[in-house]
């Protein structure tokens, strides 16, 4: 029996010793690496870039609603006569195989002089939906950045979690030495062996769960990278860095003139406010300069009668002013500008709304930092008292002045300690990110 137990803990020394081998030849993916390839893959910022390559794409085209429309058109026409005619006087006419042939062409200019200064109105709203799309994409780089940092530290805190399962196998395997010594001598009972080597197989089961929760969470940041599934091998750090003196009222001074969101609905509002503008704009007359040159040639090699031509070219030259001036369309204006008014705002209102959910976001997330940074300074403390009063329990054990149910009981709570730190800590660095993408600090 014994040496079975032996063989077991050899095979999975082995196993250990491998993981750790392969685990070390691994490369290293930082932080800022993988923030690197989410930003070129990430699908969510790709959608978001596209939409605005078409805002501006739109914007690039602006002013050409400035400059005049030039159109031309051409044609030619062959035709063939065949007419036979009988007058009242008895004498008759032939013409038929007359074949003849019409060019024609013509260039026309149409150029909008006034039209309510809509035209710039409208311009001006390229310009801003362009922006908008710039926000957009920075808003959404914003938050991706965000969570890519919760699951790049999510895979190190399972790490840690890792490290602290196998600080307390090797716990849980000097325990089960020590009860084998006590039973073999005598000065222990059975119960406390196999107790022991129950715990052991325990914390052996959840060392290789951890392993797939680590696998797992390597997974999920692989699709915010945008990367194939086992496409690469990597490992990532092993601590997790803090900023723990960020004020609040620094925050409240800058968020206003940060925060995408707000940025966004700002832009909105102006968006709206140029609508507007476009829509108050057909209240006015629209003058515009027209041009044009007519040409047209007929040519045939018969005339059909004394007063026909043979050939006939004319060109006509043109250019004037039109004014079209709106009288009375049905009340058409007057609704889309109503609508554009009520339109803005709404704008305006969710301007208002998005600034008191972002306040509320920021007091909570600031307290919910401040929170953090106190449990996790508590935790630090907690955990060395903890780990102190396991290798007190550990020896006295060894002497055998405590029994197994006491240093089981330290080294649940060392366990449980270990598993609040590494959660406090990561709390934190979530606390911190949060901040920092409300704040709009996360992408320059």
């Amino acid at each position: 029996m014994k040496r079975k137990i032996i063989l077991r803990c050899f095979l999975f020394a082995i196993l250990l010793v491998n993981a750790v081998a392969a685990h070390a030849q691994k490369q290293v993916l930082s932080l800022e690496q993988a923030i690197d390839v989410a930003l070129k893959n990430n699908f969510d910022i790709r959608l978001a870039r596209n939409t605005a390559e078409l805002s501006a794409n739109d914007y690039a085209y602006a002013n050409f609603a400035f400059v005049p429309r030039l159109n031309a058109t051409a044609g030619t026409t062959w035709n063939n006569t065949a007419t036979k005619q009988e007058f009242a006087n008895g004498s008759k006419r032939d013409t038929s195989g007359i074949k003849g042939n019409n060019i024609s062409g013509n260039v026309t200019l149409s150029w909008t002089l006034f039209d309510g200064l809509k035209m710039f109105a409208t311009r001006d709203k390229l310009s801003a939906i362009k922006d908008l799309g710039e926000l957009g994409i920075k808003n959404q780089v914003q938050n991706s950045v965000a969570t890519i940092i919760g699951g790049y530290y999510n895979i190190v805190q399972q790490k840690q979690q890792l490290k602290a399962i196998a600080e307390q196998m090797s716990i849980s395997e000097e325990r089960v030495k020590l009860s084998d010594a006590k039973f073999t001598t005598g000065l222990g009972p059975k119960t406390d062996l196999l107790q022991s080597k129950v715990d052991y197989n325990a914390q052996k089961a959840l060392y290789l769960r951890q392993l797939t929760l680590i696998e797992q969470s390597k997974a999920l940041l692989n699709q915010l990278m945008a990367v194939p599934a086992g496409a690469i091998e990597y490992d990532v750090q092993d601590s997790i860095p803090l900023n723990t003196d960020i004020s609040f009222a620094a925050l409240q001074q800058t968020i206003a003139n940060n925060n995408t969101a707000i940025r966004l609905q700002q832009q909105n509002v102006a968006v709206s406010s140029l609508t507007l503008k476009e829509r108050r704009a057909d209240y006015f007359p629209v003058v515009t300069f027209n041009s044009g040159y007519n040409y047209n040639r007929n040519t045939s090699n018969a005339a059909s009668n004394n007063f026909s031509p043979r050939f006939n070219r004319n060109g006509v030259f043109n250019y004037g002013l039109t004014a079209s001036i709106p009288i009375f369309n049905g009340f058409n204006v007057k609704r889309q500008v109503q609508n554009a008014r009520i339109d803005l705002d709404y704008q305006n209102i969710t301007l208002d709304n998005v600034k008191s959910q972002v306040d509320l976001s920021l007091s909570n997330a600031f307290k919910d930092y401040e929170y953090y940074k106190k449990a996790l300074a508590l935790e630090e403390e907690n955990n060395q008292l903890a780990s102190e009063n396991m290798m007190v329990a550990l020896e006295r054990f060894k002497q055998g002045v405590s029994t197994t149910i006491e240093v089981k009981q330290a080294q649940q709570s060392l366990e449980d300690s270990n598993y609040r730190l590494i959660q406090a800590r990561y709390n934190t660095k979530l606390a911190e990110t949060e901040l920092g993408r409300l704040n709009g600090a996360l992408v320059k």
